[in-house]
């Protein structure tokens, strides 16, 4: 049951660091930066450090109990040191889970915001459907998490389907829960438009991204075309009567982002812009963790835009994702937001193990 040496040894260094960073922190002679730097590094290895002391803690005391239970004429003593080993074997698997998970390396951007981009893909007017159902779920999602859900832009089809959506979403740990979500989506149903009754099978495409501060990305206005046009609604009429739609072109990539669902001008721009941040951002990120992402295809899906994630069969009642063979039973409450933690929770735990086979 003992961990290996190596890792030993590593749990000991992560002790002397945190022992160090004490020391510096409580002498003198810091800038601001540095004691910000250190304070934040000590904080993030506090909650690893109460790990291993609970696990060394633990290990320590059957060690002790044993020897009571080994060496002790009392009747009574020996039961109970027998039965707190007994407690203590059940406890320790779990105590080295929980430091083997907190020393996996973190996604920097777990704790970041995020981008929701939502559209319809193969099936006409039905995917354009299932990309507003898609998009009402992460509404309702967002909502029972206590996250702020604000739409950026939509592009309306009239009979109540999405070509495309665009949201942010602010909150706790918001990025660290969605990143898994990206994907192909299907859905399997029988069409409110389809007379014979037959089944279809449509399609939406969800992309999360990481939200991105000017810090993160810098953007040359030289790099930019901006064009501002008159909004308009379904159908091509008009909703505005003024200049306010705006597009951005980011010259280097080609990437396009459009703007319109707010009557200023200045506001239809900085929301693209935050848009184009998250893009360019996901681009960098993307490239810089091309192992990362090889990985991940192998583990709990890529994330990769074009892979098939996940099946919505609302005949059966049933939604399957592919990536984890897990299949539940309760669309309505998927679709509702209530149990799409269910599944979120199933596709971090799966991430987790393959992260911790690859690590041993």
């Amino acid at each position: 049951m003992a961990m290996e040496a190596a890792l030993e040894s590593r749990l000991d260094q992560i002790i002397r660091r945190r022992d160090e960073l004490r020391d510096r922190l409580a002498g003198s002679g810091l800038s601001g930066a540095e004691f910000a730097k250190f304070s934040k590094e000590y904080s993030e290895l506090s909650p690893i450090i109460e790990g291993i002391e609970a696990l060394r803690r633990a290990r320590t005391d059957l060690s002790e109990a044993a020897e009571v239970a080994a060496g002790g004429d009392d009747p009574e003593m020996k039961a109970l040191a027998e039965e707190e080993m007994q407690t203590l074997r059940a406890q320790l698997p779990e105590l080295e889970m929980r430091v083997k998970l907190s020393l996996l390396p973190k996604d920097e951007d777990d704790e970041r915001n995020a981008i929701l981009e939502i559209r319809a893909g193969t099936g006409g007017e039905e995917a354009a459907l299932f990309a507003a159902d898609l998009f009402r779920m992460y509404q309702r999602y967002a909502a029972l998490r206590g996250w702020r859900f604000e739409l950026l832009d939509l592009s309306e089809t009239g009979i109540g389907g999405f070509k495309e959506a665009t949201a942010s979403i602010t909150g706790r740990d918001v990025f660290a829960r969605l990143k898994f979500e990206s994907g192909v989506h299907r859905v399997q149903r029988v069409p409110e438009t389809e007379a014979s009754g037959r089944i279809h099978t449509s399609a939406a495409t969800v992309a999360v991204l990481p939200e991105a501060e000017e810090v993160d990305i810098k953007i040359d206005d030289k790099d930019l075309r901006i064009d501002v046009f008159r909004a308009s609604g379904p159908g091509g009429q008009s909703v505005n009567t003024t200049d306010s739609a705006v597009r951005i072109t980011h010259l280097p990539t080609g990437l396009v982002v459009i703007q319109q669902d707010e009557k200023s001008q200045h506001k239809n721009k900085a929301r693209a812009m935050k848009v184009l941040r998250a893009r360019l951002y996901e681009q960098e990120r993307e490239a810089r963790d091309a192992a990362r992402a090889a990985d991940r295809k192998s583990q709990v899906g890529s994330g990769d835009r074009s892979e098939r994630i996940r099946t919505y069969n609302f005949p059966q009642g049933r939604v399957t994702d592919h990536r984890i063979n897990l299949t539940l039973y309760k669309i309505d409450k998927v679709m509702s937001g209530e149990a799409l933690d269910e599944i979120i929770e199933a596709i971090l735990a799966a991430d987790r193990a393959a992260r911790l086979a690859a690590a041993a």
